[in-house]
């Protein structure tokens, strides 16, 4: 236990320690100063000339939101074109993997294009070599770009003085992909590759096992993927274990790595706004708050699984190492549970243990994590969410003092508090309505476990699957409770509209509110201005962040989690 412990304790300070200079590093791409990646400028400049872009045209919010949503589906109609057609793909399929079926297919398009990679297919078997490559990572490296260029524009809204023009998306997309995420993959992959992450277009391997048996071992270019896979919070898998299996997660080192793989350009992220808006204590007052938040979460984890479960206690059995169930004797207890809040406080999804198996209380904080959705959260769009809280914040702020709410030298008023509020509620409208909605259907079908096989576990745990499923699609997660039968038309759908409002809407609304305050008075600040970088804002922030998402939640995991841990310790 003191091991993983101290080993927890440093992935995260080498993250932050790394964070720091790469947020710098991040606002400097925003702002085309000067790098040592340069040269990459003959690279992005041909694929401009090749897409016939102007990277140098000026965009206002609206224009900026077309051109994402536009670009988006084109990359949408791409992958449902190459997920279709799979058994017709002429090379790069040496396992002769099928096609898709439809709603699998369009579940897979969206749950890529939203960054959210919820996987209702096994990569090895439901994936070719083509899809994982020209498809699948492509899509892990642009979704991440679109999340980071969309933050820079709001970056870009926040600095203005007076003016319409936020940047230009494209070039911001190009940008990030190319300085940002190629670089840092590559140095992830060759780590990887250094500890014996496969790296080949060979088809799966014959062994003959010590037991005398005979097994086909998938495999392929996995490194490639792993790496964007963690950098840009998708967390899709190329095998269905995901990072529990040994080829994508071979040992302790890869373990470490791609843990701060994962936080890493989240947490840059906030730093990067102290740069770019030269408020370097906003962006430790803004850290501190999504720490204090992870930390909440992730300390009751690890003791809670470090503990082992209380039926097995009770039956005289010890457990030394804690709940293994679903773990990695690799890992342990207390890695796993570091691994499962990192991976759901941040949108990142991968894992390294099985949700399913933690024991209640355990399940239930990386749902509270999804939930929340803005402590660190995806590459751009975590410091979105958080931005959404800090208009609310600042609004209730304002109204206890009774003064109008500023923020950044700009008032805050009725339409700015009105798309922060909806953007907020979606959130929650989509997770519950989707739970209760398939709730209902369950409860209606006729020998629901015979004809909708959904649910392995009926009752308490089984409402948590479902709810833990609609959670992971809003939060743009992709993780899941894998003891529910996703990969059916329901699941297929239904998710796939979930992943959709939920990422793009969640977009639209910080940067239309920054397009609306770029084009504001500029007022200095004064002695009665609230201070928003001070830690009496902080606990104000976290207290609205905790409170709303009690008031939003709470009744649905007292059903879920709560309910099932109570009968544990009621017994």
């Amino acid at each position: 236990m003191p091991n993983g412990i101290l080993t927890s304790a440093l992935i995260f300070a080498v993250t932050v320690v790394t964070a720091i200079p790469l947020g710098n590093y991040a606002v400097k791409v925003f702002k085309s100063e000067k790098t040592f990646l340069d040269f990459l400028k003959t690279l992005e400049n041909f694929v401009f000339k090749l897409s016939g872009i102007n990277p140098n045209a000026e965009m206002d919010w609206k224009q900026n939101m077309k051109a994402l949503l536009t670009i988006n589906l084109v990359w949408f109609v791409w992958i449902m074109i190459v997920l279709l057609t799979q058994s017709s793909h002429p090379f790069w399929n040496p396992d002769s993997i099928l096609s898709m079926e439809p709603t699998q297919a369009f579940n897979t398009a969206v749950s890529f294009i939203t960054n959210t990679n919820l996987q209702h297919y096994s990569g090895e078997s439901g994936a070719s070599y083509f899809t994982q490559l020209l498809a699948l990572v492509f899509l892990q490296f642009v979704s991440a770009g679109t999340g980071i260029a969309a933050l820079a524009l709001l970056f870009k809204g926040l600095a203005n003085k007076s003016a319409r023009n936020l940047g230009n998306f494209y070039y911001l997309l190009v940008r990030s992909c190319t300085r940002i995420l190629l670089p840092l993959s590559i140095v992830l992959a060759v780590v990887l590759l250094l500890n014996g992450t496969p790296m080949t277009f060979k088809g799966a391997e014959t062994i003959v096992t010590l037991q005398g048996d005979t097994v086909n071992v998938a495999r392929g270019p996995v490194a490639a993927m792993l790496a964007i896979k963690q950098l840009g919070t998708n967390g899709g898998g190329f095998f269905g274990p995901n990072s529990t299996h040994p080829f994508e997660n071979p040992n302790g080192i890869t373990n470490a790595a791609e843990n701060i793989a994962i936080f890493l350009i989240p947490i840059a992220m906030v730093f990067a706004l102290g740069f770019y808006l030269n408020r370097k204590k906003l962006a430790w007052m803004i850290m501190g708050v999504m720490t204090a938040g992870y930390l909440a979460l992730v300390i009751p984890t690890m003791v809670m699984e470090q503990n082992g479960n209380p039926l097995i206690t009770q039956m005289g059995v010890t457990q030394p190492q804690g709940s293994m169930e679903g773990k990695e004797v690799r890992f342990g207890s207390i890695l796993s549970a570091m691994w499962c809040i990192t991976t759901t406080a941040t949108s990142n999804g991968s894992v390294n243990s099985m949700h399913d198996s933690f024991t209640a209380l355990s399940g239930m904080m990386p749902m509270v994590a999804m939930q929340v959705n803005a402590f660190y959260g995806g590459v751009g769009v975590g410091f979105l969410n958080m931005f959404i809280y800090m208009i609310i914040a600042v609004f209730i702020s304002g109204l206890m003092v009774g003064r109008t709410p500023e923020m950044f030298g700009k008032k805050i008023e009725a339409h700015e508090i009105k798309i922060a509020i909806l953007v907020s509620l979606l959130h929650p409208l989509l997770i519950l309505a989707g739970t209760a909605l398939s709730s209902h259907v369950w409860a209606i079908t006729p020998d629901p476990e015979e004809t909708l096989k959904w649910l392995n576990n009926p009752g308490y745990h089984g409402f948590s699957e479902m709810l833990y499923e609609f959670t992971s699609a809003s939060a743009n997660n992709g993780s899941g409770f894998e003891g529910l039968g996703d990969n059916t038309p329901f699941w297929n759908i239904a998710a796939g509209v979930v992943m959709l409002l939920a990422r793009y809407l969640p977009i639209i609304g910080p940067v239309m509110i920054a397009g609306f305050m770029s084009q504001k008075k500029f007022i200095p600040e004064s002695s009665g201005t609230l201070k928003i970088d001070s830690g009496m804002f902080g606990v104000m922030l976290l207290s609205v962040i905790v409170i709303m998402t009690a008031l939003l939640f709470l009744p649905a995991l007292v059903i879920g989690p709560i309910a099932e841990y109570l009968t544990i310790v009621i017994k």
